[in-house]
């Protein structure tokens, strides 16, 4: 009867997570569903979705594009995946630019450009995941844009590479490489302007202005450097 019983609360707590687990699910695709109809009402908006480590700078990279499209007239939202970040661990950061003032609040679901500043996540993180049929991934590696389309097995969407590791240590001495990718990202996507990045650089680094020229070097360098394949 003892061992009866045991199985049967077994049972009942496995039944229980696949319900848990269900309704998670649905609970996620119908937040997918409302930010694909709440997105098809904004023609204009831009999502892009920052892949990199704790510690790389997605997040600053996706603010300084917010500010660049501030400084165009530009509606924008900036924020980093929630959760507590830790150092080399994977995270995500999003940024939403747009003509017109932005409804959504959630995370991004399906980003029209996804950016990658750490090509071992190729390995651990699927990188791709959600992008739209004609979106554009940028990626720090020294692949070409073909090898790379091949390895994640992508047909349709537009791929762009960029050794931007290799930059940001000739540069900048140090293997950060999110302002490099921002360069890289801004000519793929032409999400802004060049000068607008430049700007918002300058005005990051206003107490530092010798870091902010390095770094608007390294931007150009990687705007001109990015391949499309």
């Amino acid at each position: 009867m003892e061992r009866y019983s045991c199985i049967l609360l077994k049972e009942k707590r496995f039944a229980k997570n696949q319900f848990s687990e269900k309704r998670v699910y649905l609970r996620k695709r119908s937040k997918l569903l409302q930010q694909r109809r709440e997105t098809a009402k904004m023609p204009y908006l831009q999502e892009i979705r920052w892949h990199g480590r704790g510690g790389q700078g997605a997040w600053t990279a996706s603010e300084v594009l917010a500010r660049a499209a501030i400084s165009e007239g530009k509606y924008v939202q900036s924020f980093p995946e929630f959760g507590p970040e830790r150092m080399g661990a994977p995270l995500a950061a999003y940024t939403r630019i747009s003509d017109q003032p932005i409804l959504l609040h959630s995370a991004i679901y399906t980003p029209g450009v996804v950016v990658v500043l750490d090509p071992t996540l190729l390995g651990t993180v699927k990188v791709a995941e959600g992008l739209a049929d004609d979106g554009t991934l940028v990626v720090n590696t020294r692949q070409s844009p073909a090898e790379l389309r091949k390895r994640l097995n992508l047909e349709k969407h537009q791929v762009w590479t960029v050794p931007a590791t290799d930059l940001a240590i000739k540069t900048l001495n140090v293997p950060i490489t999110n302002t490099v990718m921002l360069g890289a990202a801004t000519r793929a996507a032409k999400l802004v302007s060049l000068e607008s990045i430049e700007k918002a650089i300058k005005d990051r680094f206003k107490e530092r202005p010798d870091m902010a020229e390095k770094n608007i070097a390294v931007i150009k360098e990687a705007y001109t450097e990015a391949k499309q394949g």
